[in-house]
This record gives C-alpha cells, structure tokens and sequence, in this order.
C-alpha cells in the first residue's frame, strides 16, 4: 500500500471520506505554479459543498485544515516538498503542512502559527506523529512508513 493511500484511509475513519482528498484536488497557490496537486488534503466541512462541482480550492475560499506531501526521490522533488511548497503553502494560510520523507523516515509536522510555519516535530520509528489539528489521531512514524512495504 502506497503511504499517502494509507494516510487517506487513517485520516478517513478520523473525519469522513467526504472531507480527505488524494492527488487530485487542485490547489490554487500564489507564485509559479499557480496550482498544486497535494497527496493528500484534509478539508474543512464548508469544502464539501464548494467542491461538488470543481475539485478546486482557489485562494479566495477558506485554507485547508492540513496537506500532506510524500517526497519523491530526486533532489529537486526534495526542494519542491520542503521549500517550494512549504512557502506556498504557508502564504495559503494552511494550518498545518506535512512532509512524509521515505528517504529519512520522518514525518516532519509543521504548524502556522503568526502566518509562519513552526515546526512541531520531526517524528520518526516508533514516535507517535503530534498533530496539532487532529490530537485524537494515533500513528507513529513506523506505521506511515511500514504501509509503502504492505500489498
């Protein structure tokens, strides 16, 4: 099983399947590219009925609750993940970005606090990963890792 797959199904049973969006939902972000397809995107209510007819946020709706982006190999992949997207979706205003790191087997957890990303944590083996969002999920980093080796 693919990690952002697994992660959608955790997140599912979490706060409903209507509310968890895969690959793709379309993000609409400032700078270039003016869109972005996150592997997984956590929706407020208030999304569901804005998205029935296009799967796409625009920067005049309300931000996210939390995207989450799983790191492909390849060095400019890796600066996309942890520096492109995190600017942008910072300026989104998004509460909380996610960035799942096959590579280095971390979960680094990141929080907007003052229109700024904090980092929360950076959770690997068997830490449980703190979201600030969504306190009742309980997951270690071994987990998110160990779905990418399941059938």
């Amino acid at each position: 099983m693919q990690i952002a797959t697994f992660l959608l199904l955790q997140f599912a049973l979490l706060v409903g399947y209507r509310r968890v969006r895969g690959h793709g939902l379309e993000l609409e972000v400032n700078g270039e590219p003016r869109n972005r397809y996150p592997d997984l995107t956590i929706l407020r209510e208030e999304h569901i009925q804005q998205l029935a007819k296009r799967n796409t946020l625009r920067l005049k709706m309300t931000p996210p609750l939390l995207v989450i982006e799983v790191v492909s190999p390849g060095e400019l992949q890796r600066d996309r993940d942890y520096i492109a997207k995190r600017s942008q979706y910072q300026d989104c205003g998004i509460s909380e970005y996610w960035i799942v790191d096959p590579d280095t087997q971390t979960v680094m957890v990141l929080e907007l606090v003052a229109k700024t990303y904090t980092e929360v944590g950076s959770f690997s083996g068997y830490e449980q990963v703190r979201s600030p969002q969504f306190r009742e999920l309980n997951l270690t980093a071994a987990q998110i890792f160990a779905s990418a080796n399941q059938e």
